[in-house]
């Protein structure tokens, strides 16, 4: 009512919307996670079975670099494969729509029926998108195959996030045994506080409450090197 009797439009409620697709967010907060849990783990395994300062911490810099090498190399292949299949199956429907254009129309038509779009407007919208090559392959990929062209996860990206992250969270253990710890306490806290700021970090991407992140990635990362560590012990006990 304002709005008319001033002549003046209701202002547009304009929001955005956070990267759910990105190539590199999952790959970066798998490899931190992995990185600081796994190290971690190792460590604490050695230690259970009495290794030396020395021991340990050549198992934790020996573990960080085949982790992270071992994660890089991991999520190149995956997202490089998954990016071929997606590329290849472009392809294919490139050449369906030149080969059979009234065919892919028709279809694009239904496609927008299904959502509810009335037969008449359908058909007008697929036969405006149909007359642009690149357009209509982007709307036809993006329908039939969730993907669009021009935005597929890029490998490099995925590799480089995923041994960068891994990295840094394998270094944090390792830590206190450069600066000349000899036990495995230090390393304990400073995992702990790793694992649970990590956690909270994630929270602010996932809406979750930055304590609940933080204490489910504590609890697991926990118990993960409470048991390597009581391998560890059992091992060293019986002289194995």
């Amino acid at each position: 009512m304002t709005s008319e009797r001033t002549g003046s439009r209701t202002p547009e409620n304009h929001h955005q919307h956070r990267d759910v697709s990105g190539g590199w967010l999952r790959p970066a907060v798998f490899g931190a996670m992995d990185g600081l849990v796994s190290n971690f783990a190792l460590i604490a395994g050695m230690a259970g079975g009495q290794g030396g300062q020395k021991v340990v911490l050549l198992a934790g810099l020996a573990g960080l670099a085949a982790g992270a090498f071992s994660m890089a190399a991991g999520e190149y292949v995956s997202v490089a494969s998954q990016s071929e299949l997606a590329q290849a199956e472009i392809e294919v429907e490139r050449l369906e729509l030149a080969r059979h254009p009234a065919a892919e129309e028709r279809e694009l038509a239904e496609v927008f029926e299904a959502r509810g779009v009335d037969p008449a407007t359908a058909a007008e919208v697929a036969r405006q998108l149909s007359r642009d090559p690149d357009e209509a392959l982007e709307v036809h990929t993006r329908e039939e195959l969730g993907v669009t062209p021009g935005d597929l996860p890029s490998p490099v990206l995925a590799a480089g996030s995923s041994f960068l992250s891994f990295a840094v969270g394998a270094l944090l253990p390792v830590l206190p045994y450069l600066l000349g710890a000899s036990s495995l306490w230090p390393a304990a806290v400073l995992a702990a506080l790793g694992l649970f700021c990590a956690g909270a970090l994630v929270s602010r991407v996932t809406s979750r409450a930055w304590w609940y992140g933080g204490f489910r990635q504590l609890a697991f990362g926990g118990a993960a090197a409470a048991i390597t560590y009581g391998v560890g012990a059992l091992i060293g006990a019986n002289g194995l």
